[in-house]
């Protein structure tokens, strides 16, 4: 009988990284997906279409190109150019077989406009997202975050960066409530406004990720894969091969065995894996989940730029939850053919937001305006399923589902969370390259 270290099961954006990890660290590992096709809920569909199959529409118009040229993100999202998750696919050396592209924009919609997030002390100067005193008192507060060090007091101006909460520290740099809002929706990108009260460090440290990111590209700090996200997973299979392991695509899971209350085989269409740990998407383990929320997500086919975007090919559009008394806010992606997902000429724009009334396709119209003529718009309402409990017990590790902001901030929390719990230990950011350096010295 086949034994392995980890078995993971489904091949999503989560799975994919945490496999790769454990295939670096030395483990041997068994990737399974039940479908057919890679990426799991995070899935880029081609061609064209299989998307409309997919959603039950009748075959798209001539106009829309060739099918082939089409990878539609079921969930896009966006890499911080000098964040957590990049430096895992670097670690992890999958880099190798992917291409990124700079996305062209971050934007925020205020008062019936939209406006670029302003970072440097040039856009600072040139917005109107805010008044002159307020331009003033935000450049002060932006300095005192790029200077921040938590190891040195001198750069606290008397705050304590593990008890003084976010609030007292907008109050202390005297910002406005709507500077407030884009500062920690659209440069922090927290999803809601309960780091307000919580220790300042993780909201400082969030803001310099994303100044330091804009730093690398200065369009934007986001990256984005050549040929949509599902390029990821499948550079980790490649990844896979070369340190021996093995991935079993299209294969049914019929039963997960536990004994003494620990997960020991999982057994699959006649054969039985052994393993010391599972790792898995809320899909295999229903039992093991809980919803705790919806999201929507509006596929939006289109053959122009958003309006008021510099004509940017790809971008990212916040609108604040406040701006339309929302608990949540509502995300607009842009991708288009130069991220070659889209047939030339054309772009693909997601409109996503939690679920909050019974009538999701209305809360998320004030995206949808933003987007019009739309071609084709493919609509899904999908449940946001959490683990029950942290896995230590039974050795069986659930990811959460994807949320609705179009970055992997939480995503990447989440990865990092289970590398955690898997491996008893923290995930050391290094150059895998540099193992020689530790035994030089």
């Amino acid at each position: 009988m086949p034994e392995f270290d980890v078995i993971v099961l489904g091949t999503g954006l989560k799975e994919c990284v945490l496999s790769g990890l454990m295939s670096v660290n030395g483990k041997k590992v068994l990737h399974m997906d039940s479908n057919p096709y890679y990426g799991g809920e995070s899935a880029s569909v081609s061609p064209l279409e299989e998307l409309y199959k997919r959603f039950q529409v009748s075959a798209p118009s001539k106009s829309m190109g060739c099918g082939k040229d089409w990878n539609v993100d079921l969930i896009p999202k966006f890499l911080l150019a000098n964040g957590p998750l990049v430096k895992m696919l670097l670690y992890t050396e999958v880099t190798r077989y992917l291409d990124f592209k700079v996305i062209e924009g971050s934007f925020v919609y205020k008062g019936g406009k939209i406006h670029k997030v302003p970072c440097t002390e040039t856009e600072t100067h040139n917005t109107d997202l805010m008044g002159m005193f307020d331009k003033r008192r935000f450049r002060k507060f932006m300095s005192f975050v790029l200077n921040f060090e938590e190891n040195d007091p001198r750069t606290h101006h008397d705050m304590d960066p593990h008890r003084t909460n976010m609030r007292d520290v907008f109050r202390h740099f005297d910002l406005g409530d709507d500077v407030v809002e884009v500062t920690g929706h659209a440069l922090a990108l927290h999803v809601n406004d309960d780091y307000l009260e919580q220790p300042c460090l993780m909201t400082i440290q969030r803001i310099k990720l994303y100044s330091e990111s804009l730093a690398r590209y200065s369009l934007s700090p986001f990256l984005y894969p050549l040929f949509g996200l599902g390029e990821v997973p499948q550079g980790f299979v490649r990844l896979s091969a070369v340190h021996g392991n093995r991935y079993l695509l299209n294969r049914r899971v019929d039963e997960i065995l536990m004994k003494d209350g620990r997960v020991t085989v999982v057994r699959s269409e006649g054969e039985v894996f052994r393993c010391k740990q599972l790792i898995c998407d809320p899909s295999y383990v229903p039992e093991r989940v809980k919803k705790v929320g919806r999201v929507i997500r509006v596929i939006c086919l289109l053959n122009h730029p958003i309006k008021n975007t510099h004509d940017a090919n790809s971008c990212q559009i916040i609108i604040p939850q406040t701006h339309l008394n929302r608990k949540s806010d509502i995300y607009i992606c842009l991708l288009s053919f130069a991220h070659n997902v889209a047939a030339e000429g054309k772009y693909m724009a997601v409109v996503s937001t939690m679920v909050e009334t019974c009538n999701p396709e209305k809360e998320v119209a004030p995206g949808l305006a933003l987007l019009e003529p739309i071609l084709e718009k493919f609509v899904s309402v999908s449940n946001l399923m959490v683990p029950i409990d942290d896995g230590r017990r039974s050795q069986i590790f659930v990811s959460r589902s994807y949320d609705h902001t179009p970055h992997f901030q939480t995503e990447t929390d989440d990865i990092l969370d289970l590398y955690r719990r898997v491996t008893g230990s923290e995930f050391i950011f290094r150059d895998p390259r540099d193992t020689d350096a530790d035994s030089d010295d």
